[in-house]
Order: C-alpha cells, then structure tokens, then sequence
C-alpha cells in the first residue's frame, strides 16, 4: 500500500473533520514526504504515556490517536480486573488539550468506568494526587509538560498514583494497536465534571506535609515567581497563602496561560534564556529567591544571587533541609543524577537509592522499613512529600525552597551560603547537561549504543570531591584512581 492509500484510509476512519480535512490537502498535494513522516509509525509509549506534535496521522497528536489511546488504556484496565473503576482525566493549557480530556473521557465512559474530569486546565501534581484522593484505578494528564509549543502529550498514572512501568506500557500500546477505526469506538457523555475541592484538598495536604508553621519568619520571604506560561500559578499562590507565606512577586508577561509561550523560545525552565525575566524581575525587587514552574508545573527552577541552581544543587539542598528537619526513610534519585545526595543521606544515616531514569522508578524506590520520603532528578523534578504526589512536584518543591530560604534569611544566610556550608562539610560535587535535540530517533539509540559499549567510569578519589579540586580551571580531567577521562 502506498503512503497516500494509508492517509486516505486513516481520513476515512478519522472522527474529527479538520484533522481529516488535513490528511486530505496532504494527499491532494502530492507532498509524499509529509505524509512519509506522519505514517513513518504510531506514537509509542514512552515515559507514562504519549508525546508528540499537534498534527493529523498516525504519528501525531490529534483525536483519532487519542480515541484509540483512551479505547486501548479501557481495554487494558478491563483486562487487568479493573473493569469499572474510577478514572480522573485532567488537562493543561496547551492546545486541544481539553478537547483531548474529553476525547478520552467519552471513550472511558462508553467502556464501562466511572469518569471524573478536573473543571479547568489544572497542573499535573494534582491530577496525580487525584489518582489517589479519589480512589481512582487509573488517571490521564493531557499535557506536553515543557516540550516545544506544537506538541502534546497523554500521561498514564496507575491507581497508586505513579506512572506506569514497563510491561504496562508496552501492553497497553498492544491494546491500542488492536482498536479498530477510530471512527468505530463508542463514545458516552455522562462523565461527571468535578469541583474546586480536589484542588483544595491538593493545597491542604502539600501545606500539612511540609509544616510551614516550624518556619516562624516565613512571612519576611521575598520571592520572584515564574509560571513560565503555565498553569501553575494559581495553585502555587493559594499553597504560599495557606502556608503562611507572602504572595510570590510574579513575572506579569508570563502569568497567565498562552499555549504560544510568547517570551520563551522554548518552555523549559533549563533552557538558556527561558528564565531571564524571572532573574531581571527578582533583581528588581531585591527578592531572596526566584522560582520558575514548567507549563504543567511539575518540575521547578530556581535562581538566587543572579545565578540558577542546577537540579543536583536544589536536590541537595532539598535533601539536606528534610534530613535536619528529622524526615527519615528512603531517599532516592535516578542514576543521572549527582551523588551528593547519597553522602549527605549517608552522613545521616539513612538509606539512599539509585534507581534508573525517570519518575516512575524513583517513586518505587524504598522499602516497608524505609519509605520513600524524598526524591529527584536533575533535569528540575522533586518529590518533597511522596506522601501526597507520587510523582515529581514543582509546587510542593517552590514552598520547600521558599521555606528553606526563609530559614537562612532568618539568619542572613542564602541558599548559596547553605551550598558553601555542604561544599565543606562533605565535598565539592560538580555536576553538568548536556541536552542534544533531535529529529531522528535513531540518533538516540545510536549514541546510547555507544555509551553503553565504553562507559564513563566514575571517580570515587577523595581528591576529585575535594573543595579544592580546581574544577573551574577545566572541564575534563584525567582520573587519579583509574587513569580514564572522566568529567
């Protein structure tokens, strides 16, 4: 069959008109290269879920690959004993992503579950403390968390509240390949649309678990605030307010939601120049923090002094503060994160974890003895109260480092001077990214291949964790324990 006969039968099958409409001018045009990329193979699961631009086919996010995404997660979920159980969708601000949550909730309702839709375009953590607070089987987040702003994304949590794990996904990505036409799946209105109180109780259980209250000075904090376009903002004031904080001093541009992200080039908190408005404004107002949510806030920068912590200084921090404050368990984070977190849990005589990449393992860390009771990734995410989201949580994390930093201040300290103090107390722990954005897939595999073939090797010699390895003076060096470059 050739790509346009594939397009023309897609089309047919495709319940929404100006998706189909678009298939139809591709073909109508002749561009068989267009129409090669959009063919070239379905989206496939990856980390909890789907991601990929706004565009019609196979191989984009549109209404027939979420109807068929919804039809296949209902089958697998029936197949898995939990046929009629509760399922809690929620959306973020990005295009089409309502549409999508009510794509899928017609689908889920017409497959036999109780369907419960958040009323407005909320952020990720509290469709995941939804999960649970209801009493759910299963959850969706329609959201492409900071991708570009032509893609969305469909995220899948399991009934504990974290995204599923391998052979999850690969099943239901063989339930969604054996739907039929998209055209064909049943569809059910009677879904019930919640209420403001599921993001209430979100605020009092973050507010509860962190105890703002053992912070007395927590009013005098100054900080700079940044939704970066998203929807975080409302939710992250009502947890400052209730926790007894000063309002966050916002960056207006960039306040409310625009799924155009017009003062960023790109939405993600990590990339160079997403947060100089937030630095600008924090200068301008003398704050003693700035914080920056991604568009679904679930992950959160930060900057103090006009500099931008990295996500393994933050994790120390963060770590650091839980372990003076007495929070004992499991602390964890993944394998490309920075180790000063493990000395510092260490130190304190508690039980660290390395797990591999990705949120949906580091919530698995732990143990009955040892709970998870904090953990991170470099690339910006945190979980500071496991108990209430089991996934990374950019709003619970901005109150943790604003609580923190009301503490230092208290003492006219920041948190640079608190990295100074951990610095000496254990170590100097250098850590950098490197972020490679490609279009081929293949790159990716390929490059793994090769790390995966000759390893990095890691250097455990005091000498390369002192603080007076000159770590600025250069990037590489030759490692004194194993002679193999390391960085």
């Amino acid at each position: 069959m050739s790509v346009a006969e594939a397009a023309r039968l897609w089309a047919e099958a495709d319940p929404h008109e100006g998706d189909r409409a678009e298939i139809l001018a591709l073909v109508s045009a002749g561009d068989t290269a267009e129409l090669e990329r959009r063919f070239a193979g379905p989206l496939t699961f990856g980390t909890a879920g789907l991601r990929g631009p706004l565009r019609a086919g196979p191989a984009g996010m549109n209404a027939a690959v979420v109807t068929r995404a919804a039809a296949g997660l209902g089958a697998w979920l029936t197949a898995s004993g939990s046929a009629g159980g509760g399922i809690v969708i929620g959306f973020d601000a990005r295009r089409r992503s309502d549409e999508f949550a009510h794509v899928s909730a017609a689908v889920l309702t017409a497959a036999g579950f109780a369907v419960q839709v958040l009323p407005t375009a909320l952020p990720t953590p509290v469709l995941s403390f939804a999960v649970r607070h209801l009493g759910c089987v299963a959850g969706v987040m329609v959201t492409a968390s900071h991708n570009p702003p032509d893609d969305n994304g469909y995220k899948v949590y399991l009934g504990d509240g974290a995204q599923l794990v391998p052979p999850a996904d690969r099943e239901i990505e063989a339930a969604i390949a054996a739907v039929g036409p998209a055209r064909e799946v049943p569809l059910a209105d009677d879904w019930l649309t919640l209420g403001d109180d599921v993001e209430a109780d979100y605020v009092a259980a973050v507010v509860a678990a962190l105890e703002p209250a053992r912070v007395p000075s927590r009013g005098d904090l100054v900080v700079a605030y940044t939704a970066m376009h998203g929807v975080g903002a409302e939710t992250t004031r009502a947890v400052f307010a209730a926790a007894g904080l000063a309002e966050p001093v916002s960056v207006p541009e960039q306040d409310r939601p625009d799924p155009a992200f017009p003062t960023v080039a790109f939405p993600n908190p990590e990339e160079p120049g997403a947060v100089d408005l937030l630095t600008a404004l924090a200068a301008r107002v003398g704050a003693d923090v700035a914080i920056a949510e991604d568009p679904d806030a679930d992950r959160c920068s930060v900057v103090c002094g006009g500099r931008q912590l990295t996500g393994d200084e933050v994790g120390a921090l963060l770590a650091d503060w839980l372990l003076r404050r007495g929070v004992r368990g499991t602390y964890a984070s993944s394998l490309v994160s920075g180790s000063l977190m493990h000395v510092v849990a260490q130190a304190h005589g508690v039980p660290s974890e390395e797990t591999p990449t990705g949120f949906k393992w580091i919530m698995r860390a732990g143990s009955a003895s040892a709970p998870l009771v904090y953990g991170y990734e470099e690339a910006l995410g945190y979980s500071v109260a496991p108990s209430v989201v089991r996934d990374k949580d950019g709003i619970s994390a901005a109150l943790a480092v604003a609580l923190l930093a009301a503490e230092l201040k208290a003492s006219g300290r920041t948190l640079l001077d608190r990295l100074d103090d951990l610095a000496r107390e254990h170590g100097l722990f250098v850590t950098g990214q490197l972020s490679v954005r490609v279009e081929d897939l293949t790159l990716i595999s390929d490059a793994m291949a090769r790390l995966r073939s000759a390893p990095r090797l890691r250097c455990s010699a005091a000498a390369w964790r002192s603080p007076t390895w000159p770590w600025r003076a250069r990037r590489w060096t030759r490692c004194a324990c194993s002679g193999t470059a390391s960085g």
